[in-house]
């Protein structure tokens, strides 16, 4: 079977040791460990290939690999769990007990790297995988630098290390981190991690505007009414209490993945298609966006906060009813806002953005909505807003693209209805899609930063949240409002996109959640 998306790699990487500090937490379990299987399932990861689980709490190495193998029996996709390879895979694992903020046991490290690479012949290339909170990441690269950890072994190996989001906690913090980082790692050693650039209809944005003449010419203010990015989630915050009030639908979800989906979008092409010219050009379109007045954050921005509410008989807790929640928070779990990018291809189009925890469906989308037609001819059209054609975009679940344009209905009248012509990716059958973390793990140990965010990138985000962040914090009159548990919202969003007939897309077929998702 095709292994769709990694198809592109052809090559293995060179032989190598990843340590995943932060081992026993949640994200190795569903993420790493279970990539690293399939991409070791599809040979597509060195013969010679360890992994040392780091982390403070004591576990000996068989347990560290029972739990280990049942996460790859939890997470990953059936064709690899039948390859029969599990138990070889996880001869190649092992778990290490050390403290971030102790520099012995990073020299301890250091010499059991030392003892692999002699055992294994792994050539002192080394991948170091952060899966801790921002807060521990400078004092661990403190340690590899004044362990000398931070230097490749030979002029013939490599040192890389991995960076999971949030980059900071604001500007601030983000500039600060990356001075602490810098000290001891260049920029090329350093992979800022964001998921959603690995996932398949991501990249799919770039082919589909780049590899296709019939969009490009359309792509500007002269075709283009406004964007809409939307990313929800049916979920609360599941036992998150103490990481997602201190962050907010603001800092988790649209300063890194939003902002990202907004450059892919509406950047320019690339020269050439290589890490330096991609990154470039998305960096261009984060510089652009108009910055918020502070008095402008009120109509601009909308944050909202879930409460209780019923839904099909479930009692489903308000954020405030969460365990670990402070009954006074005020930790926004929805975002909606309006920007705009300043630049000759978007001078005065909206670029809408919404995201939010315990809304009717998990879902994360693109929509174009193209302008209307100079004369409405045809004047029969029930919703006004429907004359305009649209293309979505299908990031999750579901994947795919679909435009919506007009059409006749069959029959002695000249009546005008909305159809859809949709591709899916599971249409396709045979392909599988493998998950964004199997294709970012791939390319940091190939040395391809191309869907890995820089530095500069990160520092423009923030540039840009930054004024939220200080009006919402200096202005107490901003309000907060809440919205009931699997609703869209707060109704005032609405306000931000209403205006020109139109409204927020909704994905839901049954907003009521009879049905599980709707129609791309």
């Amino acid at each position: 079977m095709q292994h769709s998306g990694l198809v592109q790699t052809v090559q293995v990487p060179q032989p190598c040791v990843m340590v995943i500090f932060g081992a026993s937490g949640d994200l190795t379990k569903r993420m790493l460990i279970p990539s690293l299987y399939e991409l070791y399932s599809a040979g597509l990861l060195p013969e010679n290939f360890s992994v040392i689980g780091f982390a403070r709490k004591e576990i000996p190495t068989a347990e560290f690999r029972d739990s280990m193998r049942l996460a790859i029996g939890q997470h990953c996709q059936e064709d690899f769990l039948k390859s029969g390879k599990v138990n070889n895979f996880l001869d190649n694992i092992e778990y290490f007990t050390g403290k971030y903020d102790d520099q012995e046991s990073f020299h301890a490290l250091g010499k059991r790297l030392m003892e692999i690479d002699a055992e294994k012949d792994t050539g002192g290339n080394r991948l170091f995988y952060m899966s801790v909170p921002y807060e521990a990441v400078a004092g661990i690269a403190d340690n590899l630098g004044k362990c000398r950890l931070n230097k490749p072994v030979s002029d013939d190996s490599w040192t890389r290390v991995i960076f999971e989001k949030p980059f900071g906690n604001d500007l601030e913090s983000a500039v600060s981190l990356n001075r602490q980082i810098t000290r001891y790692f260049r920029e090329e050693q350093v992979f800022r991690i964001d998921h959603y650039l690995g996932k398949e209809t991501v990249q799919n944005i770039l082919v589909t505007r780049f590899a296709n003449g019939i969009f490009e010419p359309l792509w500007n203010r002269n075709y283009i009414d406004h964007v809409e990015i939307t990313s929800s989630e049916s979920i609360g915050i599941e036992n998150r209490a103490g990481y997602y009030d201190h962050t907010g639908a603001l800092r988790d979800m649209v300063q890194n993945h939003l902002l990202q989906l907004l450059s892919y979008i509406a950047m320019e092409p690339p020269a050439v298609f290589d890490a330096k010219a991609l990154r470039d050009e998305s960096l261009k379109v984060i510089q652009s966006l108009r910055p918020y007045e502070p008095s402008e954050v009120r109509s601009m921005v909308i944050r909202g906060q879930y409460t209780s509410s019923v839904i099909k008989g479930e009692v489903l807790p308000g954020y405030r009813q969460e365990e670990g929640v402070p009954p006074d928070s005020r930790t926004e779990t929805f975002v909606a806002l309006k920007t705009y990018i300043d630049n000759w291809r978007w001078g005065g189009v909206p670029f809408y953005i919404r995201t939010g925890k315990r809304m009717p469906t998990r879902v994360t989308e693109i929509v174009i909505h193209f302008k209307s037609t100079p004369y409405r001819l045809f004047t029969d059209v029930d919703d006004i807003a429907q004359s305009y054609n649209q293309l979505v975009i299908r990031i999750q679940p579901d994947e795919g693209i679909l435009i919506k344009f007009a059409m006749k209905v069959p029959g002695t009248e000249l009546k005008v209805k909305n159809v859809d012509m949709d591709f899916h990716y599971s249409d396709l059958g045979d392909v599988d899609l493998p998950s964004a973390y199997e294709k970012l793990l791939l390319d940091c140990m190939l040395g391809n930063s191309t869907l890995f965010i820089r530095n500069d990138q990160v520092v423009a985000s923030w540039e840009f949240i930054q004024p939220v962040l200080d009006a919402w914090k200096n202005d107490s009159s901003i309000p907060l409002q809440g919205y009931p548990a699997g609703t869209w919202g707060p109704e005032c969003a609405d306000d931000l996109i209403a205006g020109k007939d139109f409204k927020w897309r909704y994905p839901c077929r049954n907003l009521e959640g009879e049905g599980e998702y709707c129609e791309l």
